[in-house]
């Protein structure tokens, strides 16, 4: 496949891109919550969060509409050579220290444009591969661009650390971001306009109707999963649960690196504790991804999906509750572990039990609730954390939740066929 120039192209703008929106997500991070110049609370968190995963959740269901009727090519091209200029408006803003809603308004527009980007690279890959290749290309364009974020994030953060803190060293990681941005653009412009489709089409549908349709195809996933699926109602419930779960736990972890177990003066510290933090929790997801095959065959799905949340049960306040480093370290390499392994399993348990044709809809609703989670988890952790991160009553209501989760699934479960 790297032999074709066309796949070569678009995996190259999907890098750069993507490598660009891991330098922009740690800028937030930096000046949300590690800027020594502001007392970054748990509802500055919720709002970043907000920022980041919103458009997903709104916007996502709705992108293919409006892929199907442009040019993906352009979308690439256009969509990444906005992200530039505004990539440069929100360093200016950062800089000139203007009103927060502008720079989270501008924030808001750049993630607001991945969501078309990030479709538009998925819908596009048919175009530069054959058929016999597209598995193959499925595994290894997502992979490179989710290891690129994660190296543009291990790049922001690298020169975070270089910097001296303050709105000058935020400036400059949202204007390194914009110059990503743009060599994303400029690797999109090198394909021709029509490569990556659609095909010119005369019979779509006035674009309200085309909108108004997907909502009630949406609608019509819903009733499809509460009438005739059980097994993926209950599947879902689970895994939204644990992602809120697990969502109050991050935001945890977030105050106590910047207020606890660091100088909340020495962001430069505190982006380092959270940095440590966020590596042993990946460990923990590529650890999930290894033993749940082995799990799921000597307990079955349902019985791995019960046990991460009986386990976190466990090991949230057993660790989290000394509020120490060491321990924390540990609670994040478990909490991975569990997370994704109930993430696995609800994937497989949707994909084993909806009907085909229902499928492409469920998982968009999965897309909106896994992300409607972790927003409200942060809203409602802004209500009860304390600055300095350190709640008895946060982490054992935690862990309560996700004792009775298991409960009620595993219960669920054995009262449910395996089927729809």
């Amino acid at each position: 496949m790297l032999r074709g120039r066309d796949f070569r192209r678009l995996l190259t703008a999907r890098v750069l891109s993507q490598l660009s929106d891991g330098v922009f997500q740690v800028s937030l991070a930096s000046y949300v919550i590690f800027s020594p110049e502001r007392q970054a609370s748990p509802a500055d968190i919720a709002s970043m969060l907000a920022v980041l995963l919103l458009p997903f959740s709104v916007i996502g269901p709705f992108a293919g509409v409006l892929l199907d009727r442009w040019r993906r090519r352009q979308v690439l091209y256009l969509g990444n050579l906005a992200r530039f200029g505004l990539g440069l408006v929100t360093g200016g803003l950062l800089l000139a220290r203007a009103p927060e809603w502008l720079f989270f308004g501008a924030a808001l527009l750049v993630t607001a444009l991945n969501r078309f980007i990030l479709a538009g690279l998925s819908a596009a890959l048919p175009r530069v591969v054959d058929q016999g290749q597209l598995v193959t290309a499925n595994s290894l364009s997502p992979t490179l661009g989710t290891v690129a974020a994660a190296s543009g994030g291990g790049i922001g953060f690298l020169v975070h650390q270089v910097l001296p803190p303050g709105p000058a060293a935020d400036a400059i990681l949202v204007t390194l971001a914009a110059l990503l941005y743009l060599s994303a653009s400029l690797a999109a412009a090198r394909m021709a306009p029509d490569l990556l489709g659609p095909d010119i089409r005369t019979d779509h549908l006035p674009l309200h109707r085309a909108l108004r349709q997907t909502a009630h195809e949406l609608t019509g996933g819903v009733r499809h999963l509460v009438r005739d699926c059980r097994p993926a109602v209950h599947a879902l419930a689970a895994v939204t649960v644990s992602r809120f779960c697990y969502g109050v736990l991050v935001v945890t972890v977030l105050m106590l690196s910047r207020y606890t177990f660091n100088d909340p003066a020495d962001s430069t510290a505190g982006m380092a504790t959270l940095g440590k933090t966020v590596a042993v929790s990946a460990v923990g997801f590529f650890l999930a991804a290894v033993i749940s095959p082995w799990c799921t065959r000597r307990l079955g799905v349902p019985g791995w999906l019960t046990a991460c949340s009986a386990l976190a049960a466990v090991f949230v306040p057993a660790l989290g509750l000394l509020f120490a480093v060491g321990p924390t370290m540990l609670t994040a390499l478990l909490l991975g572990v569990v997370t994704q392994g109930t993430k696995i399993c609800a994937d497989t348990l949707v994909q084993e039990s909806v009907e085909d044709e229902f499928r492409g809809r469920v998982f968009a609703i999965y897309d909106v609730l896994f992300n409607l989670a972790f927003v409200a988890a942060a809203a409602v952790t802004a209500l009860v954390l304390p600055l300095d991160g350190r709640s008895p009553a946060v982490l054992i209501g935690v862990a309560l939740v996700y004792a009775l989760t298991a409960a009620l699934y595993g219960r669920a479960a054995r009262r449910t066929p395996p089927s729809c």
